[in-house]
């Protein structure tokens, strides 16, 4: 299986997992990748793996204050867990923090 592809089922059932609350569902974050309102997921793990190399552990799409925000949660070579946050719309790094 692809690189993408894999990341791809990865990220579909993350998004499935995480459909309560302000978490966007699957068929929501479709409809609105195809409407061009968000960056494709595979897209932004790009980023994010530029940003802080890892292995992604977690991954999902909410809602928050009128804007869509990719949050990821990876592990880095050291074992460390940061979560990354994105606008889904530009791409753009909003913030980067280390877990406790």
């Amino acid at each position: 299986m692809g690189r993408l592809t894999g990341t791809w089922l990865l990220a579909v059932a993350l998004l499935s997992a995480n459909a309560a609350g302000s978490d966007i569902d699957q068929d929501e974050a479709q409809r609105l990748r195809q409407s061009g309102d968000i960056l494709p997921l595979a897209e932004i793990l790009d980023i994010a793996h530029t940003t802080r190399p890892g292995r992604i552990i977690e991954v999902e799409l909410e809602r928050k204050r009128g804007r869509y925000i990719y949050e990821i949660e990876l592990l880095d070579s050291d074992g460390q867990v940061w979560e990354l946050k994105f606008d889904a719309a530009s791409g753009a790094l909003l913030e980067q923090e280390l877990e406790d």
